[in-house]
This record gives structure tokens, C-alpha cells and sequence, in this order.
């Protein structure tokens, strides 16, 4: 019941967008994955290998602590340690295994933000881009290729996107 409504809604959409007939041979839609257009830019390849850049110090710091965590686990295992020296490793490794899991939390976090802050923008950006081709192509409409369920190759605009993206907005 409910697919028959959305597609009696989806029927009658085309109905008014051709006016009243079937749709019309002269509407033209193009297809466009936008999440690749957007990650395939140069602005965002560059801004994530900054990411990387930025965070490593951090990375590195989170995987030497989970070294060291191993070592201890190691020197655990071996049972050849005193009650003593066997109480201050578990206590050493319960406070590196909080510090790690507080490090990695806040990387993910500091990240997580970042990133999606440059993907916003870039996306706001993309979408002016979308804009102009169509306009310039005299497209009606572009529909992303998630929301589609078949589309011919030729009509998908995304690498046109990447590249008027490229130009509008490179890379510094």
C-alpha cells in the first residue's frame, strides 16, 4: 500500500511536470554521484592529507601508548614478578590504557569536527557548482545517482563537477 502511494505520487509529479501529457522529450536530467564529486576535488584531497598531517603527532602518541601496553600485558604474562612488581604493572597499565582511550577519544573528536567542517563547505560549494552546469547544459534537474535506480552513463555530470570544481576553487 505504501509503494503504491509513492509511486502514484511520483507518477503525478511527472504528469505536472510535462503539463499534463507524459513527460516530455525535451526535459533533460542529468545524474551526479555528489559524494564523489566532492571527495575526488583537489581541495579535498589536499585538506585531508593536512588532516593526517596535523593529527600524526597524535596518532603516533596513541600508538606508542598501545605499545606500551603490550609490553606490559607481556611482562604480565610471564609470571616471573614479584606481588609488588606485579601490582605496579597493572596499576601502570590501567592508567596507560585510560590515557589511551581518553587520546583516542579526543583525536576522533578533533577530527570527526574538522573534517566535517571541510566537507560542509565543500559541499555548499559543490552544489553552486551543480548549479552552474545545469544551467549552463540547460539540464531541468540533477538528481543524485544514490536516489536513482538506473541512469545511462552519459548522463551522469560528476567528473565535469570535479573538474569545474578544480578550476573554480584549486587547491592552495
Amino acid at each position: 500500500m505504501r509503494l503504491r502511494i509513492g509511486l502514484r505520487a511520483i507518477l503525478a509529479a511527472l504528469v505536472v511536470c510535462a503539463g499534463g501529457g507524459l513527460v516530455s522529450a525535451q526535459t533533460k536530467i542529468a545524474t551526479i554521484n555528489l559524494q564523489k564529486a566532492v571527495l575526488e576535488s583537489a581541495e579535498i584531497q589536499k585538506a585531508s592529507t593536512e588532516l593526517t598531517a596535523k593529527y600524526k603527532p597524535r596518532a603516533d602518541q596513541i600508538e606508542q601508548l598501545q605499545k606500551d601496553i603490550a609490553g606490559i600485558s607481556q611482562q604480565l604474562q610471564n609470571g616471573k614478578l614479584s606481588p609488588q612488581a606485579e601490582a605496579d604493572l597493572n596499576a601502570q597499565g590501567q592508567r596507560k590504557q585510560r590515557d589511551l582511550q581518553r587520546l583516542q577519544e579526543d583525536l576522533q573528536a578533533d577530527v570527526d569536527r574538522e573534517r566535517n567542517e571541510i566537507l560542509s563547505k565543500s559541499s555548499q560549494k559543490m552544489s553552486e557548482v551543480v548549479k552552474k552546469i545545469a544551467e549552463e547544459k540547460g539540464l531541468d534537474m540533477v538528481v543524485d545517482v544514490t536516489t536513482t535506480i538506473f541512469f545511462k552513463p552519459a548522463m551522469e555530470i560528476t567528473a565535469d563537477a570535479i573538474a569545474a570544481y578544480n578550476k573554480a576553487y584549486p587547491a592552495k
